[in-house]
């Protein structure tokens, strides 16, 4: 059975090789790869790989554009979330391919290693991905909305104002263990399914689990890159513009 932490492969120096790194790599390969095949002979008229690359890409522009508060802001937007979406898919998806998590070595006390393990069964992997996913929502905002209307949106002299400002500076620290823990317990869980299953009856019975946690691969890649698309669009808005909408809402 899985645990909690990812497995030590080797270590170079102070950096240790953990088999989720591993897989890391192979998903920056295997995007690599997806880029440069889809990219190679571009056609006016799309077609086979190039055409279902395309079809992805201006779905999510689609809704990219629909949630964007404005041109510029959806120009910087969309890069982020097709990224995070991309990696987490192809992360999650090759996790489920035969192979993974049954090559590997023994080491003492007879504990088998995998040499590969699902990138994002590792807290320390989706946790980074969420501190890029906050970081990069500020940068945006600083650039789109201007760093005196960012600082107006958490600072003010107006007490209730301020009160607000503070609460939500809180809300973007619950932002990245949100994102990092709903990736990781869906992932994680469903990787000790398998196992479990996998090992009580290891052919027929593991197959409907495969298809519930490819679909769970599809949705969990979504959700992060839809959450991080909506706190972006968020920041990116003016915020007396944003006041504004409220005041009319109401």
């Amino acid at each position: 059975m899985a645990t909690f932490a990812p497995e030590l492969i080797t270590q170079i120096g102070p950096l240790p090789i953990t088999n989720t790194f591993l897989h890391t790599i192979v998903t920056d390969v295997v995007l690599i790869s997806i880029a440069l095949l889809a990219t190679k002979n571009l056609k006016m008229i799309p077609s086979g790989f190039q055409n279902m690359m395309e079809s992805v890409i201006e779905a999510l522009y689609s809704l990219v554009e629909s949630i964007a508060s404005s041109k510029k802001a959806l120009e910087k937007i969309f890069p982020y979330a097709m990224t995070f979406f991309l990696f987490i898919f192809i992360a999650n998806i090759t996790s489920l391919l035969p192979g993974m998590g049954t090559f590997g070595f023994f080491k003492e006390h007879n504990e088998f290693v995998p040499l590969l393990r699902g990138a994002t069964s590792d807290i320390n992997v989706t946790l980074a991905l969420a501190i890029i996913s906050v970081i990069a929502t500020h940068m945006l905002s600083i650039q789109v909305t201007g760093i005196r209307d960012y600082l107006s949106r958490y600072f003010s002299l107006n007490p209730i104002n301020l009160y607000v400002g503070l609460l939500e500076l809180i809300s973007e620290f619950t932002k990245v263990i949100s994102l990092s823990f709903r990736l990781f317990g869906n992932i994680y869980a469903g990787e000790i399914a398998l196992s479990t299953i996998s090992k009580l009856l290891a052919f027929v019975a593991p197959l409907p689990f495969l298809l519930l946690e490819s679909l769970v691969s599809i949705v969990q890649a979504l959700v992060f890159s839809v959450l991080t698309l909506v706190f972006m669009s968020v920041l990116t808005t003016p915020h007396h513009h944003s006041e504004a909408g409220e005041v009319i809402h109401e």
